[in-house]
């Protein structure tokens, strides 16, 4: 599922020195794992014309042509990256289209109970979320990346040891560990 760090850090310099063949091998290692990611994070009345694979590439595409103000140090951190993009895609999506529909254009029959909630939201709750988001910030880097990668990439001990540079499997998961009971401390 993961590549090194190595690979993954080659492959992003290639794609900043113009190399479509590195572009295309990130692109084919990192879209199903965000597509995975992003399933039912657009909800049904945010889906058009824009459907979640669409998001997916845009963030994908966006994160490439900007590769060069990004130093990966570990793959984790360019999901992480990724995942901010996308998290961003999908919340615009969200706001043109709630702009759209105040404006005259809804369908009252897919019209959301709220208009900013996604499915992901609507199953745990917006506040639950939100604490969840910023929460994960008061984490190191190397601590949100490992928790994203379990919890939301569904990543293994052993792919998360790789991305984040950890040691061992068990180290991963120690590291998991703590994170997640400091992530709920900070979600109190």
């Amino acid at each position: 599922m993961t590549e090194t760090l190595e690979s993954t850090a080659t492959l992003l310099r290639k794609v900043a020195d113009g190399d479509d063949r590195a572009r295309e091998r990130l692109c084919r290692h990192f879209l199903p794992i965000l597509s995975r990611w992003a399933h039912g994070r657009l909800p049904d009345y945010a889906r058009d014309l824009s459907e979640t694979q669409d998001l997916v590439q845009t963030a994908l595409i966006k994160a490439l042509d900007q590769i060069d103000g990004f130093e990966a140090l570990r793959e984790g951190a360019f999901l992480a990256y990724l995942r901010k993009i996308l998290l961003n895609n999908i919340r615009m999506e969200i706001r043109r289209v709630t702009r759209r529909n105040r404006h005259g254009f809804s369908d009252p029959e897919i019209e959301p109970k709220d208009p900013e909630a996604s499915i992901l939201s609507e199953a745990i709750g917006l506040d639950v979320l939100e604490r969840y988001e910023a929460a994960l910030m008061t984490l190191t880097d190397k601590a949100r990346e490992a928790v994203m990668l379990r919890v939301e990439f569904g990543y293994s001990f052993p792919e998360i040891a790789a991305a984040t540079e950890t040691p061992s499997a068990n180290s991963a998961r120690m590291l998991v560990s703590r994170s997640l009971v400091q992530l709920a401390e900070a979600m109190k």
